[in-house]
């Protein structure tokens, strides 16, 4: 059995019990993390996918056999598999592990239901489609290149959830003439929502700027921000640029090391935010 996703989690004092072991319920607990961590892979912000789908997933039942003890500071990997797509049911293997040694297996049977009466509907065919591709190991969002009178309205939504309402910048200071100028890249999931943008400036004289980078915040650390930037970047390569400069957040400088950029010169603020100039060599 091939489980497409992994959570991995480690085990507290206030997991163990007078036996010195992790307490039964908390198993369930890390499968239901594990859940949580599966629509993200799944690129689905949950709330507002399954407003948009017009249903939610409800636990109907859970079946638990416990193999061996999981002991205090113990790294586990919890690995998930969606074996079976009802008429409305959804079915999850649960594989707790230590190691190599299985510790638990657990079956989670969700019901997709309407949240109002919490009575069962038939999983729509677009969730049942993006958990399909999932599973067969496809991929699970849409990259699109554009101008912004193509992608404005999709880059323009991520941008304002990210640096307006959740960052709360000025949206005044968010806007500007280079927008209409700019490549824009846009990541879109399996039901058509906008989750990751970012713009590449044009050319100067063989040197590119790439800005505005931005993932929705429930999908940061499944991999969208880095699609966006290598795509920008395989861009400025294409039409001749040696070099790509950005400004980055301070914290999110080390995402923007692990993909091959470097800080130059010294930090400094924008928008009241602390940002880093970062440069990467291209081809």
């Amino acid at each position: 059995m091939t489980y497409r996703y992994h959570e991995r989690l480690r085990v507290r004092w206030s997991e163990i019990d007078s036996q010195h072991i992790v307490f039964n319920a908390h198993y369930l607990t890390y499968a239901d993390t594990a859940i949580a961590g599966y629509w993200r892979a799944l690129g689905l912000p949950y709330h507002e996918a399954m407003t948009l789908l017009g249903g939610d997933t409800y636990l109907k039942k859970t079946t638990v056999e416990y193999h061996a003890s999981a002991l205090y500071d113990d790294v586990l990997t919890v690995g998930l598999h969606c074996k079976r797509l009802g008429t409305s049911s959804l079915v999850f293997d649960a594989h707790i592990l230590r190691g190599d040694t299985l510790l638990t297996s657990i079956e989670l049977v969700y019901v997709f239901a309407d949240p109002r009466t919490q009575t069962s509907q038939p999983i729509p065919a677009a969730l049942r489609q993006v958990i399909e591709n999932f599973e067969a190991g496809k991929d699970i969002t849409q990259l699109h290149l554009g101008g912004w009178d193509t992608l404005g309205q999709q880059a323009g939504e991520v941008r304002t959830a990210v640096f307006v309402q959740e960052q709360g910048i000025d949206a005044q200071d968010e806007w500007d003439a280079m927008d209409a100028q700019s490549l824009h890249a846009v990541l879109v999931n399996g039901l058509g929502q906008a989750v990751a943008t970012g713009r590449l400036l044009p050319s100067d004289n063989g040197q590119a700027k790439i800005g505005r980078m931005a993932v929705l915040r429930v999908l940061r650390g499944t991999g969208q921000g880095g699609r966006i930037l290598q795509a920008l970047c395989a861009q400025a390569l294409a039409r001749g640029d040696t070099e790509v400069f950005l400004h980055a957040q301070r914290s999110s400088q080390a995402f923007y090391n692990a993909l091959g950029f470097s800080v130059v010169g010294e930090p400094f603020m924008e928008v009241g935010i602390a940002h880093v100039s970062m440069s990467k060599r291209l081809g």
